[in-house]
């Protein structure tokens, strides 16, 4: 069965960076695009940033670009969020997400604390 496992959460100061992993199993990685979303604080799971299936095209939400990046290894079957610049509105639960043929994944989440 499908699989997302998030890790590389945890708490940082203001400026600091973290990279995000979601390790994905139970279908073919390479043939799907994926999203990281994440959930702040008394508000609603917002997109974050998308990856083609190949890792050519990516879009990011305006509030993270130039900050965040998303990338992927296929032969690792791994998608990455490299975060840079946190500031402390980027607190909340971080989610991997798929959706493979026909059906909506999500991982369990990880929180990303940012606080000096």
């Amino acid at each position: 069965q499908v699989q997302l496992v998030e890790s590389g959460g945890g708490l940082v100061q203001p400026g600091g960076s973290l990279r995000l992993s979601c390790a994905a199993s139970g279908f073919i990685f390479n043939s799907y695009a994926m999203s990281w979303y994440r959930q702040l604080p008394g508000k609603e799971r917002e997109l974050v940033a998308r990856i083609n299936s190949v890792g050519r095209t990516t879009n990011t939400a305006d509030s993270v670009k130039g900050r965040f990046t998303i990338s992927r290894d296929n032969d690792k079957n791994t998608l990455y969020l490299q975060m840079d610049s946190l500031i402390p509105g980027d607190t909340g639960v971080y989610y991997c997400r798929a959706w493979v043929n026909g059906r909506d994944y999500w991982g369990q989440g990880t929180q990303v604390s940012v606080s000096s």
